[in-house]
């Protein structure tokens, strides 16, 4: 099994765990859009054992929603999100942009699309650059 890395932002976060994914969303919810600042969160479920903190997992910090099953987990010092186990304790919930690899696994599908930011699919019409517009 290919084993994945992945950190923080800053890199005082840093784990590893197997390839073996078995759903990749990419999640339009409200809450989704708030945790991440962007118009969707893109979340790989794995088995909750699935994971080896290599450093830092001391500076996570761990966000429960007080009424809803919904849950966050990010680096205290730079405010990426990291990975974390579900509330049910069923699913470790990885954000793709986590790992420092591509995974095998591909999107399966686009959620709750009536949430969607109306900006975004204008955003995916426009130019694409490589970097900064000059």
């Amino acid at each position: 099994m290919r084993k994945l890395h992945g950190a923080c932002l800053c890199g005082a976060v840093t784990f590893s765990l197997d390839d073996d994914f078995s759903h990749f969303y990419l999640c339009h919810c409200d809450q989704c859009k708030k945790l991440t600042g962007s118009a969707h969160a893109s979340n790989l479920f794995t088995q909750p054992h699935n994971i080896r903190w290599e450093q830092g997992e001391q500076a996570i910090v761990r966000y429960n929603h007080p009424t809803r099953t919904f849950s966050n987990a990010f680096c205290g010092q730079c405010g990426a999100n990291l990975p974390y186990l579900s509330q049910s304790g069923k699913a470790l919930i990885v954000p793709a942009g986590s790992l420092n690899e591509q995974p095998s696994k591909s999107p399966d599908c686009q959620i709750f699309c009536d949430e969607q930011a109306p900006w975004h699919q204008a955003g995916m019409l426009t130019k694409h650059l490589p970097g900064f517009p000059e």
